[in-house]
């Protein structure tokens, strides 16, 4: 599993965006102040407008900047590539899995408020997005050759669900650690590719 999480933010504009996701994701974007933000990072809420130019801004660069962040992750890890497809697959996986154990509130802000973005936002975003699915749906037909384009373009978007939905997962339950945690979710997601391509097994009506 890879090792290469997000570090902890660093600078004041990192600090700002962290805690924006975490209160939009807890309250939605509107049940949440410019205030209440400054506070939770040691400013006052006008004194976010020297980084910011309000909340607006705050949500498109999170939901741009994740989008962003994940097509450049997904290049690096072909550009690097590997012994195999297989490698460059399990690879990708790896690094969504951080992702999506890492950023749940930008999951969780993301599902809620896209569409609250300004148009030109909101197109750059689902642009980026496309693109990130076919990178992974051009490794998926290399691993599984019987896998035709739009099979494994459909077997991409149901594992991102699978793995999108750690925010779903109550912090008050009793979970297993983080490692037993990246293994489970990258058994699922090979076992769905797996199925994706063996229609031998495929019930029949």
């Amino acid at each position: 599993m890879s090792n290469a999480h997000v570090p902890a933010p660093t600078s004041r504009r990192e600090q700002i965006l962290k805690e924006a996701a975490r209160l939009f994701a807890e309250r939605g974007f509107h049940g949440v102040g410019v205030d209440e933000i400054g506070a939770a990072v040691g400013i006052s809420g006008p004194g976010l407008y020297r980084h910011f130019a309000g909340k607006d801004a705050m949500l498109a660069e999170l939901l741009v900047g994740i989008s962003e962040r994940l097509l450049e992750g997904g290049r690096m890890r072909i550009a690097e590539g590997g012994e195999s497809p297989e490698a460059v697959l399990h690879a990708l996986i790896d690094g969504h899995i951080d992702f999506a154990l890492d950023d749940r509130p930008l999951i969780t802000v993301h599902d809620r408020e896209l569409d609250r973005l300004r148009e030109a936002d909101r197109k750059r975003v689902r642009q980026l997005q496309r693109q990130y699915v076919e990178l992974w749906v051009e490794v998926v037909r290399e691993c599984y050759p019987a896998c035709t384009e739009s099979e494994a373009r459909s077997a991409v978007h149901a594992v991102f669900g699978l793995l999108n939905s750690t925010p779903h997962l109550s912090p008050r339950a009793s979970l297993p650690p983080r490692a037993a945690t990246e293994a489970l979710l990258k058994r699922l997601a090979l076992g769905a590719f797996a199925a994706a391509a063996d229609r031998e097994r495929m019930p029949v009506e």
